[in-house]
């Protein structure tokens, strides 16, 4: 109705899921680098949160369009269902045939299982997503943890992707859930658009609708329409419309905070809130004190940050001169603007990156600055063009290597390792990692440590890594049962904090079954899967757990 007055092919703002309109802010693009490192991490479960309307929907069919030819997706967005409900809802998606009349949880899970082998064999993955997941009961849920038992040496055969509001999380912080939690491998909870997004949301479909002119929504709408939907984009969509439509209807072809607040109090069932003219905002005594105040304890709060940052600054080197006194006094908002980073600076550790974020695109990384920088983390000599797995093993020490790594389990193991980096048009490339926290990455940039945002990494980063870690003694490259390897894993399980094998004589040390059921006790509490075997990534935790000397990742940025 309203597009023609606006100069618009069609209405931008139906909160039906047209591709077309298709907006990804930061914050979207590194949810979706989340669910892609979670469908490389092996298996188990990938949870992704976030409000009503906030955009998980969006996320999941980018999502859907990056899944590899080689997997089957079984894709499910009603899981109010029983356990055999479900079970067979997932039968029917990957569409696997059960016997006539099958109502047990057996009939389902048997051919279930079967499909999944046969699929595996033939060199496919499957991928089970389910959306509003909040509406899981704890007995499907239980299930599906039961479905993923299912794997073979390197990985689980079935990956599941949860989707679902806020009170997801909560439902697997309950106990009896403990399980299901320890195989998430890669979560992320979707916000709400800042109000500059929400700027871009709201420019972007427009574009998309025809708009060639101006928007016709002003500076003053903008920030209005930011406040009263939060930055939830479904809510964006709701006003703007309901606005535009207020605006044809007056026939103002620019929508003004008071039709914003008009098509508020309509679509929100809510009263609008009041707009203060600047004129009262001037006359407005308390509003000015107010505002005082504020500039008061903002500037107040950047001289107290500045002298902690100048006290931390000398502990290492002589006080730096002070501004000076003709320098102009910050406002009250660089003030409060300036508050929260001079804190995060004083209290930074030196390993964290001070210079501006890495864009890998400028960047030309070299495997030999990769193994130097993670040699120096483990005080290993590296000659020039020896071969740094063979010098590494001279000292002790073995490279591990794997293809399907994941951010998460870098994060479990919590130590530095070399990223193989694969950049459009140009050869694989090694990148040493030594910090990683939700937001950022740290690398190693000339011997200097640099941030990089996770959802730049994740375009250039598909799972594979290198790391070194100490061998134990009797480890020949595999998990046997040689007295050496058997006599140090009995006295490192003994010695851990908690555990219930006491520390005893080697001649009275228990048997391998004994000790496989101590190991699997310890694999569980570390989040690992408790199937007993001694592989590297066990055998990493087991000696930071024992307090064996080996280099961690920046403790700062792993919080």
């Amino acid at each position: 109705m309203y597009a023609p007055f606006f100069g618009l092919k069609q209405a931008p703002f139906s909160i039906a899921p047209d591709p077309h309109y298709l907006f990804m802010s930061e914050r979207h693009r590194e949810a979706l680098a989340h669910l892609l490192y979670g469908l490389d991490g092996g298996g188990g479960f990938v949870l992704l949160t976030g409000e009503i309307g906030a955009g998980k929907t969006t996320v999941c069919r980018c999502f859907l369009e990056q899944i590899p030819t080689n997997c089957n997706v079984a894709y499910i967005f009603n899981p109010k269902l029983t356990v055999p409900e479900l079970l067979q809802a997932v039968c029917d998606e990957f569409h696997v045939p059960v016997p006539a009349g099958a109502r047990t949880v057996k009939d389902f899970v048997d051919p279930l299982n079967a499909f999944l082998l046969a699929q595996h064999a033939a060199g496919r993955n499957n991928v089970l997503i389910i959306d509003e997941a909040q509406n899981l009961s704890a007995d499907v849920l239980e299930q599906l943890r039961l479905l993923t038992n299912l794997e073979t040496a390197t990985r689980k055969l079935l990956q599941v992707v949860l989707i679902g509001q806020p009170e997801l999380r909560g439902m697997l912080a309950r106990p009896e859930l403990e399980q299901l939690a320890q195989r998430v491998i890669a979560r992320f909870h979707l916000g709400a658009l800042s109000e500059a997004e929400t700027a871009q949301y709201i420019g972007h479909r427009l574009k998309v609708a025809g708009l060639n002119g101006a928007s016709p929504f002003d500076r003053k709408a903008l920030h209005l329409i930011h406040q009263l939907t939060r930055g939830v984009p479904r809510r964006i969509n709701l006003l703007c419309d309901r606005a535009l439509l207020g605006g044809y209807a007056t026939g103002q072809a620019q929508v003004t905070p008071a039709i914003v607040q008009r098509a508020a109090a309509e679509v929100f069932d809510a009263p609008p809130q009041p707009v203060l003219r600047r004129r009262q905002r001037r006359r407005d005594p308390v509003g000015i004190g107010l505002l005082l105040l504020a500039a008061a304890v903002a500037g107040a709060g950047l001289a107290w940050a500045l002298q902690q940052q100048s006290q931390a600054g000398r502990s290492g080197r002589a006080a730096s001169p002070a501004p000076a006194a003709s320098s102009p006094a910050p406002t009250a908002r660089a003030a409060s603007e300036a508050l929260p980073q001079a804190s995060a600076a004083s209290s930074s550790p030196a390993t964290r990156p001070a210079a501006a974020p890495l864009r890998l695109a400028d960047w030309t990384p070299r495997d030999a600055d990769a193994w130097a920088g993670l040699a120096q983390r483990w005080g290993l000599p590296l000659p020039p063009q020896a071969d740094p797995c063979a010098t590494a093993a001279r000292q002790g020490l073995a490279c591990h290597r794997s293809s399907n790594g994941s951010l998460s389990l870098i994060r479990l193991i919590d130590r530095p390792v070399l990223l193989t980096l694969r950049r459009p048009g140009q050869p694989p490339a090694l990148a040493a990692l030594v910090g990683l926290d939700p937001q950022q990455a740290t690398l190693l940039v000339d011997g200097v440590p640099r941030a990089v945002g996770l959802t730049e990494l994740a375009a250039v980063w598909r799972g594979e890594f290198t790391t070194l870690w100490r061998v134990p003694p009797g480890y020949v490259g595999r998990a046997d049962n040689s007295a050496p390897l058997h006599d140090w894993l009995a006295a490192q399980l003994a010695r851990l904090p908690g555990s219930a094998a006491p520390t005893v004589p080697v001649s009275a040390t228990p048997g391998w079954p004994e000790l496989t059921r101590q190991l699997q006790a310890f694999q569980a509490s570390q989040g690992l899967q408790p199937d007993g075997r001694l592989g590297p990534i066990t055998l990493m935790q087991v000696n930071r757990a024992a307090g064996i000397a080996e280099p961690r990742l920046d403790p700062r940025s792993t919080d």
